[in-house]
């Protein structure tokens, strides 16, 4: 199963949307796959489910996290990298069992010019020291207002050829 991470806690993201997008394209093409949005995370996971600790608000994230066989994070870009409520998502996981040695897809987004390039790269670098195996194909989105339409929806063709590319990548990987 894919677990797409909506890679960021604020509300009504453009990068919930983005996730959203990859799961319809993934269910057409009859791919199991969820979506779990950082919006959910418990609200005092700081002091709940770091340092070996964990609640029980966290124990149904853990177990969709530990089930997963691939990710795809598609991770906004907040002051030049990944939202720190990302960072601390993947801090709060069990190590080494969430991630070791699993498949993940990434995927940036910014409302500048780069897609969030160096977001991406730091988020590499994660993935490389938790040893996943980093599907080469990385997406990004600059401009990412401009991609989605009123109904939320990706509607240029360019991006939704490179998307369609990533998944078909992802599903050979």
């Amino acid at each position: 199963m894919i677990l797409i991470i909506s890679g960021t806690n604020r509300p009504n993201s453009k990068t919930l949307k983005i996730a959203k997008c990859y799961k319809q394209i993934l269910d057409r093409k009859s791919i199991e796959s969820d979506i779990f949005s950082l919006e959910d995370l418990p609200a005092n996971i700081l002091e709940t489910d770091l340092y070996g600790k964990r609640s029980t608000a966290f124990e149904p994230i853990q177990e969709k996290v530990s089930k997963a066989e691939l990710f795809i994070f598609i991770a906004p870009e907040y002051n030049g990298s990944i939202p720190g409520a990302l960072k601390l998502f993947i801090d709060c996981c069990t190590f080494p069992i969430s991630f070791y040695h699993k498949k993940v897809a990434l995927v940036g987004l910014s409302s500048g010019r780069y897609g969030n390039l160096r977001g991406i790269d730091h988020l590499t670098g994660i993935c490389n020291y938790l040893r996943m195996h980093v599907l080469p194909l990385k997406i990004f989105i600059p401009g990412v207002q401009n991609e989605l339409n009123d109904d939320g929806e990706l509607f240029k063709e360019d991006t939704l050829q490179f998307i369609n590319e990533q998944i078909d990548e992802i599903i050979r990987f």
